[in-house]
């Protein structure tokens, strides 16, 4: 099966539970969404197709067996479970970071799902499919990126409408760069005793000036 690839690339995790680790990155293009802060619109379109075993046959070439599948939004693809399953089967670990609006359901259960839920300042709220909130095992991780105070509360409503405390996924809420300053956002997560993660985006702290391969 082929898969349109935009990049594929060594580097360090920048976010989620396994920020700070070296990671394989394989970014696939298209994308279903068009968010209003989105650092990756390169991969709306650019790409080139390859078949699994050579994505797999790239990846070998790297003393690496930590994976993120990444986009665009990797699950508009057809053939991205297959490649999930194979890497799974292979011994990698793999990530998915998907942007909530597809049934994560169509991923191997094996693969680690961190789901983007998308906040009203995203302008694509209304494509979250919230029934991923009951998909969701305990090896997944939830996502928020942040841009203001409304898009924090958002995040709340969601996460209290689904559970009551403990949460039974790690949560995660980042900052939108530059539009909320970090630590104004780590305030309200204070001052609201709300046991979430704060997650700063590592790799646009090493490289600021990169946009691809980061």
């Amino acid at each position: 099966m082929n898969l349109k690839i935009n990049e594929i690339f060594y580097s360090i995790q920048g976010e989620s539970l396994y920020a700070g680790l070296p990671c394989i990155f394989i970014r696939l293009t298209g994308c279903n969404l068009r968010c209003l802060y989105c650092d990756t619109q390169y991969a709306y379109e650019e790409g080139r197709v390859v078949t699994i075993r050579e994505i797999i046959d790239t990846l070998s070439q790297y003393a690496c067996k930590l994976v993120e599948i990444t986009g665009g939004e990797p699950l508009c693809q057809s053939a991205t479970p297959m490649l999930i399953t194979k890497l799974i089967e292979k011994g990698y670990i793999v990530l998915l970071e998907t942007n909530g609006s597809k049934d994560i359901r169509l991923a191997d259960p094996q693969c680690i799902k961190i789901v983007d839920i998308k906040c009203p300042a995203s302008g694509e709220s209304e494509n979250n499919d919230l029934e991923n909130l009951n998909r969701l095992t305990e090896n997944d991780q939830l996502k928020f990126v942040i841009s203001d105070r409304d898009d924090y509360e958002y995040a709340k409503k969601i996460i209290f409408s689904a559970w009551t405390p403990p949460f039974p996924v790690p949560i995660l809420f980042s900052a939108v760069h530059p539009a909320l300053d970090p630590a104004l956002l780590a305030k309200w997560i204070l001052e609201d005793n709300l046991n979430v993660r704060l997650q700063i985006q590592l790799h646009k702290i090493l490289w600021p000036n990169e946009d691809k391969g980061r």
